[in-house]
């Protein structure tokens, strides 16, 4: 089976024309699902208790933990169907798709197990304490208990989706759920509607992301036949080629997201002894700061089947092309963005809590953040480049050197040197060393690739 649209997407159209048809839809959906969580943030910030908004904070490593399967399924798999679509070998896009979607199922249901009979324990690693536990339990109660396996299920066929290049399918799956979610989060969270508070943001999340699954496998039976993703169980098997290429890619991408749930659980517990005040600031300064963050996030991921597919066929000329200009139209954006966040950030933090001493920790923070947010475009560039052609060691590299060779120890150090405040710069200290270090790497696989 050859569709000449996508194969004409992939090989011919243009540049700029390609990149945005497939980085802008997934651009947005990255978009739509900031502003949900960004809602959850508002809807129970106007209940003006901190303790609520803290309560959806704290758990935040544990949704966050979800992309470890999100990405070792979803990049996985996405990245092995891809390169298979550049050598016409169906049969093994079948089979890859097949494989990523029916792992994710299996943990997702035992995620859930795991949360549910580790509940205690978990709660205390997250810095839960007598004044919040109550609260982030009854939040994970529907997001991590009941709504593992849909979270990560959703997201996960996005990827499938996407693969192939049905780039604007996948983002309504993804938006459809996120749209749910903050009609849902007033009427569950607010005294005027069911006044559950921080659960009621957990109820919506929950509903919206089975909605979300829903809609992606509405779409796979209609377009049965003629799509590349397949979730017939006969297809589902442990091939070792499939396997292989999965866990190559898909396992440094698990590694990256584990590690980015242990600086975050380290972050939120040295916030914690500062209040519930500087965890709430904290937290909704980290969602802010996450909008431009998920928009080169979006458009990195949202070429990867272009480099993977021109990788693969031997076109790498139009590969580079394609990085490139992908890396200048992030780069001026994000700066833009950067600039505008360092001389608003009170602003910004003030739309979200009328409490000043929340916002002037915000204020603070989000400056601290926006810092490193044009070295961190060219970071998520070179890592979904090292995804998008199989270089899984490379990708698992600039994992361990984000987190654990420079910005957790960097949080140590910041906190001790500048207590608090120091907490919102790890991130740039670690993103500029991986920024230079990205431009290398870059530059050496080009020339490589250029003796081919």
């Amino acid at each position: 089976m050859e569709d000449t649209k996508k194969t004409a997407l992939f090989e011919s159209t243009p540049i700029p024309k390609a990149v945005a048809n497939l980085a802008i839809p997934t651009v947005l959906s990255s978009l739509v699902m900031v502003i949900y969580n960004l809602a959850d943030t508002y809807f129970v910030g106007m209940i003006n208790d901190p303790i609520q908004n803290a309560a959806v904070t704290l758990a935040a490593p544990v949704l966050l933990a979800f992309n470890a399967v999100n990405n070792l399924f979803g990049v996985g798999s996405s990245s092995m169907m891809s390169r298979a679509l550049g050598t016409k070998d169906y049969d093994t896009v079948a089979r890859s798709s097949a494989f990523g979607f029916y792992c994710a199922l299996i943990c997702g249901v035992i995620f859930s197990m795991l949360c549910t009979i580790g509940k205690a324990p978990l709660l205390n690693l997250l810095g839960a304490d007598a004044g919040t536990v109550a609260a982030t339990s009854a939040y994970m109660k529907w997001t991590v208990n009941l709504g593992a396996a849909p979270a990560i299920l959703n997201v996960v066929m996005a990827y499938l989706v996407r693969a192939e290049g049905s780039a604007l399918h996948a983002s309504i799956g993804t938006m459809s759920g996120c749209l749910l979610n903050m009609v849902l989060d007033p009427l569950f969270i607010l005294p005027w509607g069911l006044n559950l508070g921080a659960e009621g943001a957990g109820l919506a999340t929950f509903l919206s992301n089975c909605v979300a699954c829903l809609y992606f496998l509405v779409l796979l039976y209609v377009k049965r036949g003629k799509t590349y993703v397949c979730i017939d169980p006969r297809k589902f098997g442990l091939r070792k080629d499939i396997v292989r290429g999965v866990c190559t890619v898909g396992i440094p991408a698990s590694i990256q997201n584990l590690l980015n749930v242990t600086g975050m659980t380290i972050l939120n517990n040295f916030t914690s002894g500062f209040g519930a005040d500087a965890v709430a600031a904290m937290g909704i300064s980290q969602k802010i700061n996450m909008v431009p963050m998920n928009i080169t996030m979006g458009v990195s991921q949202g070429i990867m089947p272009l480099v993977s597919y021109n990788y693969a066929s031997g076109n790498y000329k139009r590969m580079k092309e394609t990085i490139w200009f992908a890396a200048k139209a992030m780069l001026s954006f994000i700066t833009v963005v950067a600039v505008g966040y360092y001389l608003g950030a009170g602003s910004l933090i003030g739309l979200f809590m009328k409490n000043e001493t929340i916002i002037a920790y915000g204020t603070r923070f989000l400056r601290g953040f926006c810092l490193g947010l044009p070295f961190l475009c060219m970071d998520f560039l070179a890592v979904g480049v090292f995804q998008a052609v199989g270089m899984g060691k490379e990708a698992l590299l600039f994992a361990i050197m984000r987190k654990v060779v420079l910005e957790i120890p960097a949080l140590y150090i910041l906190n001790a040197l500048f207590p608090l405040y120091g907490l919102a710069y790890a991130q740039f200290v670690a993103e500029v060393v991986l920024a230079v270090t990205a431009v290398l790497v870059l530059a050496r696989l080009f020339r490589k690739l250029e003796k081919r």
